[in-house]
């Protein structure tokens, strides 16, 4: 990809060609890329009234640019807040929490506390602060999602290329995506699949909410436990499904809610775990393993869990080694 500025006569517009690793890419989703900062609101907009043009036409939202395409970028003043440099603190904490790169990939340990991506009223999260690290990398998005509550195992595409495949894989169910959560209470029995299917709902609070509904979208989880007693028990969970909030609500629905969680789960429990020196969800992305192809190596990356969590397993005399 490739940007020069136009013509004097229409200062501040940029012209820019793209390249193989932009091809395929929504035209919306490329000027949020491009426009750091700017609202979704603002870049539909702009393409609405035709101030952004590809070869000299206009496009809608749902357009996706071709190699070789050129794009008319028009100046933008977005306001200061919309812009916001993450902090300093925030970008040693998200280069500290790398485990694995190579040239299509990074995986990282997401730090509990730090959104993903800003929105929302978040000034800032993860790939933002990812995009100010490396302000040359020509292509960083997100793979998937983590809530902001939970840590973990986190990926980054480096290439469009290996966004596609991997949004394949997940499709296709064969990213293997395991999470440790501590449960309420003593889990009875073995390795269990939950197949309640879950379904988004608005409170008229305007809060978001999911619950088991026969009307919602099918979701398959497999807990699976590592250390149990009367009180708590650590399990880990294999997500066959993504929905939203799926392990915290397939968690509850079985009578096991998950620790620190305060939409879902239980007040004396998350009581009783703050005493023990719990201070957020017990929810990680412990272990990704994928492979690109048939034929390539396989990725194995396993995150530790906090020191925090650690010791509150500690605490309740349930021993799990990593």
């Amino acid at each position: 990809m490739t940007t020069k500025p136009a013509n004097p006569a229409a200062s501040g517009v940029k012209l820019v060609t793209i390249g193989p690793e932009q091809a395929g890419q929504r035209i919306d989703n490329f000027l949020l890329t491009r426009l750091k900062g700017a609202p979704r609101s603002l870049i539909y907009r702009i393409l609405r009234k035709g101030e952004v043009r590809v070869n000299k036409g206009r496009i809608q939202a749902p357009y996706r640019l071709k190699e070789g395409d050129l794009v008319r970028i028009p100046p933008v003043r977005l306001g200061e807040k919309a812009v916001m440099t993450p902090a300093e603190r925030v970008l040693r904490q998200v280069e500290a929490a790398i485990l694995y790169e190579d040239k299509r990939i990074l995986i990282l340990n997401k730090p509990s506390g730090l959104a993903v991506h800003g929105g929302s009223g978040i000034s800032y999260g993860v790939i933002e602060a990812l995009r100010a690290l490396r302000p040359d990398a020509p292509f960083l998005e997100l793979v998937h999602r983590l809530d902001r509550d939970t840590s973990g195992c986190l990926i980054i595409a480096k290439k469009r290329s290996a966004l596609r495949t991997l949004h394949e894989l997940l499709r296709e169910n064969r990213l293997d995506k395991h999470y440790l959560a501590l449960l309420k209470g003593e889990w009875h029995g073995g390795a269990t699949r939950i197949t309640a299917p879950l379904k988004k709902n608005v409170l008229s609070s305007g809060e978001r909410i999911v619950r088991v509904d026969p009307e919602g979208k099918a979701a398959s989880s497999l807990f699976r436990p590592l250390a149990v007693n009367p009180t708590a028990s650590l399990v880990d969970i294999k997500l066959e499904t993504g929905r939203t909030h799926q392990i915290r609500v397939h968690a509850a629905h079985e009578g096991h809610p998950i620790a620190g969680d305060d939409k879902y789960g239980d007040e004396n429990f998350n009581k009783q775990l703050r005493q023990a020196g719990l201070k957020r969800l017990f929810l990680h992305a412990h272990r990704l393993v994928f492979a690109f192809d048939d034929d390539g190596p396989h990725i194995d990356v396993t995150a530790p869990l906090d020191p925090e969590l650690h010791r509150v397993l500690a605490e309740l005399k349930l021993e799990f080694h990593e």
